[in-house]
């Protein structure tokens, strides 16, 4: 009974620290020389066998949605012709604006600078509207305060003060009204240990908490952790942009 008790309580955790996260990736279309929308155009991503896509409308434009975190290849299809359209970074809520696409007939061609994040600020769109300070793990691992959490969390916003403690104040809350969420999973505490080269992202909610963060006045710190398809999905990206 203890060992069956203990498998359960292993099952619950790897599901919860094993969630997927998603966003979205639009973009518009267009014919090479004459900047023509190209309509019904499919345009789609390939992940380990799986394919995200849309169809492009009479403007061009494309979205692609639920789209699991990690750096992909962004291809095109017209009339039984595929171009490789670039590389793609999807980020966990955010939507990735790659911008005008010039369409070739040179399908063989792969076209440059066409990824862009959501916004060029350094601040990704959280479902399209609300701008939230977020570092991505390539930002942290470059970070000089990736061995602190709470140093990475004040150096993001001007909203958020760290105390000589180690503590974290959230412009117009007392010291230690915040939370921590750790893949959707809450944290007791104000302070947080965690090693900086298991974050794949962290977001910084100091205002306009969602729902789902509704149970504090201060601010809310969501890190999500690192997980296998993100390493794969990091590895296969490295492999691209040495064109393996």
């Amino acid at each position: 009974m203890k060992k069956l008790m203990t498998m359960i309580a292993l099952l619950i955790a790897g599901a919860s620290f094993g969630q997927v996260s998603f966003g979205d990736v639009i973009g518009i279309i267009v014919q090479d020389g004459t900047n023509e929308p190209i309509d019904y155009a499919r345009v789609f991503i390939l992940d380990h066998g799986k394919a995200y896509n849309s169809r492009t409308g009479m403007d061009g434009k494309f979205k692609i949605s639920a789209i699991p975190s990690g750096t992909y290849e962004l291809l095109i299809m017209k009339d039984q012709d595929t171009m490789r359209a670039g590389q793609v970074k999807v980020m966990t809520e955010a939507i990735a604006d790659v911008g005008t696409i010039m369409y070739t007939n040179d399908v063989i061609k792969q076209l440059e600078g066409v990824i862009i994040s959501a916004n060029g600020d350094g601040l990704k769109l959280i479902k399209g509207f609300l701008p939230i300070p977020r570092l991505e793990a390539e930002e942290i691992a470059r970070s000089p305060n990736k061995f602190s959490i709470s140093t990475m969390v004040s150096s993001m916003t001007t909203d958020v003060k760290k105390t000589d403690d180690g503590s974290l104040v959230f412009r117009g809350a007392r010291k230690g009204d915040m939370i921590y969420y750790v893949d959707g999973m809450k944290i007791v505490g104000d302070q947080l240990n965690l090693p900086s080269t298991s974050i794949g992202n962290m977001m910084v909610y100091s205002g306009g908490l969602p729902a789902q963060f509704g149970d504090t006045m201060g601010g809310v710190v969501a890190i999500e952790t690192k997980g296998y398809f993100d390493l794969l999905r990091q590895y296969e990206s490295a492999q691209l942009r040495k064109n393996k």
